[in-house]
């Protein structure tokens, strides 16, 4: 049978439709700027060679000052001008400025370039070069003994100039100095590695903390009040202690693993990239910086993930458990068969949402290792080309491939995995 056809909206409907969609318009508005507004200049950005002096647009620069002695009226002296063009790669063109000179003075001499009307003074420069620097004159004849003041009116400056931020030429150059690096794959296998194990890292904590403070038992409410510590202490206090802890030097952890006999030598956790670590005869090279931020990052954010699982778990009706145990099911029968069919909806969100905020993090590695060490993440790496080396399309080009990166997995992982039958 086909389908019958839409019914077609009466007037009223029609008026009321209307009316919705103006009410909304602002709001969709706002959130188009406040999101799409940031996305689309960085993709403009990346694909410009843009650097960190290329925010400020070229100018003329013009600065005033007297020169001579004026003793008495009638006395000779010199207003002079200092022309710079700011910019030292482009040019500066229909460059113009305007002053008006003050009224203690007669003007006598004017430079070629200006012209006087009255006390408004009008120099036309044309154009000047990349860097350029010069200086302009104008002689003037004293009305009054005394110092005029010259700096009464600032001079008004105006010129033309190409934007590298506002022209439509565009090019790949930024992508392929990103691709074309020798470090490139390097970064992103230890984004992914980062990424990756943090956030499972971080869940697999949650899951446990969720499993240990579930029953009730006596001072349960203050543990549970003190897992939550890692995740509201302020990064950067709770990074100094982790590096404080961890010195090879003057650190606790050094001291007790020497005392118990387990090192001896100190161990330099945010600074080796590698000790080599054996096992059954077996020797490998074990990635200790990247191993300690790893840790690091699962156990500052586990607790927002011990949340999310423990009202989860809250909410499963107890008639489940109950059942099972009339069944004689053990603990773990409990947990696998019951439990985690129940919470793998909310594990996959919280996978997700975790994978995207680890692979966004530069704080935590920053104040730990500078992304030294082999701890160095594509984050990392748009702070060192925008801000350390000034290349803002370099750094816009990598914060491009992440976006495109983690829209990519979004996208996939929304798609398979388990949804949440609560």
């Amino acid at each position: 049978m086909a389908a019958a056809a839409p019914r077609a909206l009466g007037p009223l409907a029609r008026r009321e439709q209307r009316l919705a969609y103006a009410l909304l318009a602002p709001t969709v508005g706002v959130v188009l700027l406040v999101v799409l507004a940031p996305l689309l200049a960085n993709f403009w950005i990346s694909a410009k060679p843009v650097r960190l002096e290329d925010l400020r647009p070229p100018q003329l620069f013009v600065n005033e000052r007297l020169r001579g002695d004026i003793e008495a009226a009638g006395d000779v002296a010199a207003i002079e001008y200092r022309l710079r063009n700011s910019s030292r790669k482009d040019e500066l063109r229909a460059a113009r400025f305007t002053d008006v000179l003050p009224e203690e003075v007669e003007a006598v001499e004017v430079d070629g370039r200006c012209g006087l009307d009255g006390r408004r003074l009008a120099c036309d420069l044309g154009t000047l070069a990349p860097g350029a620097s010069f200086r302009l004159t104008v002689l003037f004849r004293a009305l009054a003994a005394g110092r005029p003041d010259v700096r009464a009116s600032a001079p008004a400056a105006a010129a033309e100039a190409d934007s590298v931020l506002t022209s439509l030429e565009f090019s790949f150059a930024n992508f392929q100095l990103l691709f074309s690096a020798h470090d490139f794959w390097e970064v992103l296998k230890v984004s992914f590695y980062y990424t990756v194990f943090g956030t499972a890292g971080a869940l697999l904590l949650g899951l446990c903390a969720a499993q240990m403070l579930f029953k009730d038992f006596a001072g349960r409410g203050f543990l549970r009040g003190l897992f939550l510590f890692p995740y509201v202490a302020p990064v950067i206090a709770v990074a100094f202690a982790w590096v404080v802890l961890l010195d090879p030097f003057s650190g606790t952890v050094n001291a007790m693993l020497q005392r118990m006999g387990a090192v001896a030598e100190p161990v330099n956790f945010l600074g080796a990239r590698y000790v080599e670590l054996g096992f059954f005869g077996l020797a490998f090279d074990f990635p200790l910086a990247l191993a300690t931020v790893i840790a690091f990052e699962a156990w500052r954010y586990f607790p927002l993930s011990f949340l999310f699982i423990l009202a989860r778990m809250q909410a499963l009706p107890a008639s489940l458990y109950e059942a099972a145990e009339m069944d004689a099911a053990t603990p773990l029968q409990q947990f696998w068969r019951i439990g985690m069919p129940q919470l793998a909806g909310i594990l996959a969100v919280l996978f997700l949402l975790r994978f995207i905020w680890t692979f966004n993090k530069f704080d935590d590695i920053f104040l730990l290792t500078g992304g030294a060490a082999g701890t160095r993440t594509l984050t990392v790496n748009v702070y060192e080309q925008a801000f350390a080396l000034s290349n803002l399309g370099a750094g816009a080009a990598v914060a491009v491939l992440i976006f495109v990166l983690l829209l990519g997995f979004s996208l996939v992982f929304i798609k398979y995995a388990p949804k949440d039958e609560g």
